[in-house]
């Protein structure tokens, strides 16, 4: 019975021991490594661009967050209004 109830234990382990040699490498090759564009380049024509930005202008994009900063996001402008 106890032999039996060990031998059990040492199949389950050894079972498990090979599942664990069974894993594959994750490695980032240079084919998977997907690259950003710049983010003043947008994307296009879409209806949520605010105006006064022109798609690929870093000046008019910077620009664009230090109004949308002053105005839309600060809460110390925008209660005293």
């Amino acid at each position: 019975m106890i032999q039996r109830f060990t031998l059990s234990i040492v199949a389950v382990a050894l079972a498990l021991g090979l599942a664990a040699c069974g894993d594959k490498p994750q490695e980032i090759s240079g084919s998977g490594v997907k690259q950003d564009g710049t983010p003043y380049s947008g994307v296009g024509k879409s209806q949520y661009a605010q105006g006064g930005w022109s798609v690929g202008d870093k000046a008019s994009w910077e620009q664009q967050l230090k109004a949308r900063a002053q105005y839309g996001q600060n809460d110390y402008t925008r209660m005293s209004k």
